[in-house]
């Protein structure tokens, strides 16, 4: 049900006839707050592989910081309360409605699957065409479908003690990864500083993309 939803999403989008765009994502959080201190302050913090990829993080917490500010945390360098680890992936499936023979029973060989965030799409191997191998070509995945994920992982200054840790994911066919990732962000953080207990669906709305 969740797969012909966005697919819906997708079409009506394309049609030019939406006004919005669903955006579903499956999220878990866990927390040791109570309550978010008036005026609340963080940095972002960076892992090391992190910090080798310093223009893509940018980016990434360029998109969270939004929905951590919907959430009373307010960035601060120099006097932080908190540290912010942002963390996204973008990889690349086949379509749960693709025609599973259409490529000889699957993706192409040496398609490149889990891309981090800004990986093009597309992948170099061989193929099956009438009877017999050919290539090495660079084609595109058929029916291809997107799952990402989100996280933030905010610890307590000085003690650095884990006190909220959230994950969301997201899968369908539409490639905006710029506009979806950032509405992720805010799914993660629903529910902050007391998040509902387990799993749970968050469905927000963004404008939808025209031709």
């Amino acid at each position: 049900m969740k797969h012909l939803f966005a697919a819906l999403a997708l079409a009506a989008g394309l049609s030019g006839c939406a006004t919005r765009w669903v955006v579903d994502s499956e999220v878990r959080s866990f927390s040791s707050m109570n309550t978010v201190p008036a005026g609340a302050t963080y940095r972002f913090e960076r892992l090391p592989s992190q910090q080798a990829s310093e223009a893509q993080q940018a980016e990434l917490e360029a998109m969270a910081a939004p929905a951590l500010e919907r959430v009373g945390l307010r960035r601060d360098d120099a006097n932080p309360q908190y540290t912010a680890q942002i963390g996204a992936r973008v990889s690349a499936e086949l379509s749960p409605w693709a025609d599973p023979w259409y490529y000889n029973g699957g993706l192409w060989p040496g398609y490149p699957l889990h891309r981090p965030w800004g990986y093009p799409a597309g992948g170099y191997g061989r193929g099956w065409y009438g009877g017999g191998w050919y290539g090495p070509v660079f084609t595109p995945p058929a029916n291809p479908w997107y799952a990402r994920e989100v996280s933030i992982v905010l610890r307590e200054l000085p003690s650095h003690r884990v006190v909220y840790e959230t994950r969301a994911r997201n899968d369908g066919p539409y490639t905006a990864s710029a506009a979806v990732l950032p509405v992720m962000f805010q799914a993660a953080l629903q529910g902050f500083p007391n998040p509902p207990a387990g799993e749970r669906r968050v469905d927000i709305a963004i404008p939808a993309a025209r031709d």
